[in-house]
């Protein structure tokens, strides 16, 4: 902690030296907040710093040059850079480290150590099975997972707003602009359809088959419910259905997972996916949670219920949202490779989009298509 506090001092200083105002009560508060965040993430670094050190919009310029000089050491962008960690692409994700001294040198590392920007093997990593995973692995797969922001398919609703330019004009709006011309009706206003993003619904499988599988993709939903702007309903179920959206409304996904876990009863058990489907429907679905939405089932198919049930539940939910998305792990990533399963035979034809969710990379592909689906 005290080379960490030496660094950031240096950092200041260095910023002092290029013409930046930085008190010694800014330095305080740089370290105070850097110690609350990661310091090993190079976004925190850099608006710890931003927030606590820059007090004129004119020294952003020099802070960002500092910065790069500083940290990176090389001639890339730091707008960039952060730019790209912000948006939460998979490839600008990277691991900050220190070179550490040899353990059995006696001397003292020296002062003037610099930070290097370690570049982390991610296509590797998210083409890598959840369940081939080590535990190292899975905490770096998280932290790229925290980046992911969904964006979600638009529908247009019944409801109306002002524009400029349309098909339906605005009566009202046009009266009322003709008033500044004295009655004469020199520019029409129209009025358009408003944009509103469908909701989303994501219903994980924690049976005892999926279990290499389901805390993935519970640290994936809570992502996704975290770092979404809109809906995003998630439930799971084995061989019952449990709502787990309030569970996860938390920034720790530690403490996220460890609500979750304890409030699901039948976590790696059974499986009766007809029985989780068709409680959704009638307790949730039909009561606007599905209607127009995006329904996302991740399970592998391996079901023990009724699949008479399985079939009518599908098929009501089918009539009900506006796409089934189903991401079975012993699928390829691309859709090929449907695994025959009675669970997923009977399923099928209700579904209308099939993807992979045994790793990673299968879950950008579904972030990825989800704008597409509306």
């Amino acid at each position: 902690m005290t080379d960490l506090v030496g660094l950031l001092v240096r950092f200041a200083r260095t910023l002092r030296t290029e013409g930046v105002a930085v008190g010694p009560g800014d330095v305080l508060t740089y370290c105070a907040s850097v110690a609350a965040l990661d310091p090993t993430d190079l976004t925190d670094l850099y608006w710890g710093g931003r927030i606590a050190l820059v007090t004129r919009h004119s020294d952003v310029e020099t802070y960002d040059r500092v910065f790069e000089e500083f940290f990176l050491a090389v001639g890339v962008d730091a707008g960039d850079l952060l730019e790209l960690l912000l948006r939460a692409e998979p490839e600008a994700e990277t691991t900050l480290e220190t070179v550490a001294p040899d353990p059995g040198d006696d001397e003292r590392p020296d002062e003037e150590t610099t930070l290097g920007l370690m570049a982390s093997d991610v296509e590797t990593l998210s083409a890598r099975a959840f369940a081939e995973c080590t535990d190292d692995e899975l905490q770096a797969l998280r932290r790229i997972m925290s980046r992911i922001r969904l964006r979600p398919p638009l529908r247009r609703t019944r409801r109306t707003r002002a524009a400029r330019r349309g098909r339906r004009p605005d009566l009202r709006a046009t009266v009322r602009r003709s008033l500044r011309t004295h009655g004469e009706l020199v520019e029409l206003r129209y009025r358009r359809r408003k944009v509103r993003p469908r909701p989303l619904v994501l219903i994980l499988d924690v049976s005892g088959s999926m279990s290499d599988y389901s805390r993935a993709l519970l640290q994936f939903a809570h992502s996704a419910q975290r770092g979404a702007r809109f809906r995003v309903e998630v439930f799971c179920f084995g061989t019952r259905l449990t709502h787990l959206t309030p569970s996860l409304r938390t920034r720790s996904p530690d403490e996220a997972l460890a609500r979750a876990a304890g409030l699901v009863v039948d976590w790696e058990g059974g499986t009766r996916i007809g029985h989780a489907v068709d409680e959704f429907v009638r307790r949730w679905g039909r009561r606007g949670m599905a209607r127009g939405g995006i329904v996302v089932i991740c399970s592998d198919g391996l079901d023990r219920g009724d699949p008479e049930l399985l079939e009518s539940a599908m098929q009501k939910l089918s009539r009900l949202c506006h796409r089934v998305v189903w991401t079975n792990p012993h699928v390829v990533t691309g859709g090929r490779g449907m695994p025959r399963t009675v669970g997923m035979l009977v399923a099928e034809p209700y579904v209308d989009v099939l993807l992979s969710g045994r790793d990673l990379a299968s879950l950008d592909e579904l972030a990825a298509l989800l704008p597409e689906l509306g």
